[in-house]
């Protein structure tokens, strides 16, 4: 089965010519995964744009995704209401789908971060308290997947081991490491997640697999065969 998967798609502002030329040359995958900020500043359009797009290359796959840091929580009904029920959006939520033959379960996330940013400092406790409560919520969900393939989907990182490359004095405000625990307990297939501009591609957390799979990095859809996931030690990470 091969899943495609991309996310922080706002370095392109209003221009999607170089995310359209790439699905244009790309071939229809099994399943679609988006990682949020898939535009730059409050243009829930831009959704729209991309699906009216997809639907003229007759791409009829499922398409999930979760939304990033630049689309505000003002703003996510909207997207919803331009995405009608084209894409499935989870925030601490499950889905289980029926693809060639095999149960996929997907658990969506924003994820949480470590380190607070400048506008959460005056409400730290009650944000740091709802990311524990949101990670609580993503460890059960993944414990109660019965499904074939299981997947993490989230924006912000699940660990600092993808997130070389960037300044590490700013990690903590990358994603947090706290998911690696939550990974190791669970054992999800595979974590997608993005975020991390000048992070790298792949890295291990135990024997999961986690992509990143932020435009910037590779300025590519990246593609994972399911059947072929890379393994601890025999992969190479670069960019």
């Amino acid at each position: 089965m091969i899943i495609a998967a991309i996310s922080d798609l706002d370095p392109l502002g209003v221009d999607l010519e170089p995310f359209l030329d790439m699905i244009k040359k790309a071939k229809e995958p099994d399943l679609f995964l988006l990682g949020g900020d898939i535009y730059e500043y409050r243009s829930p359009e831009i959704y729209g744009l991309i699906l009216d797009f997809l639907k003229l290359r007759e791409w009829k796959c499922p398409i999930v995704a979760v939304f990033g840091n630049r689309e505000f929580d003002e703003d996510r009904d909207e997207i919803r209401k331009v995405c009608k029920k084209r894409v499935i959006f989870l925030e601490e939520e499950s889905v289980e789908l029926k693809i060639k033959g095999k149960k996929v379960g997907i658990v969506g996330t924003e994820g949480s971060l470590d380190t607070p940013t400048w506008w959460q400092f005056s409400h730290m406790p009650e944000i740091k308290k709802g990311y524990d409560e949101d990670r609580e919520k993503v460890r059960k969900l993944l414990k109660e997947l019965k499904t074939d393939i299981r997947i993490l989907l989230m924006h912000y990182a699940p660990t600092h081991k993808t997130l070389k490359g960037e300044d590490s004095r700013i990690y903590g405000a990358l994603g947090s490491e706290k998911y690696e625990k939550v990974i190791i307990e669970t054992n999800p297939s595979f974590v997608v997640h993005g975020h991390a501009h000048y992070g790298i591609p792949l890295a291990f957390v135990g024997r999961v697999p986690v992509f990143n799979v932020c435009f910037n990095i590779g300025r590519k859809i990246v593609e994972i065969d399911s059947e072929k996931l890379p393994k601890t030690g025999l992969a190479r990470f670069t960019k």
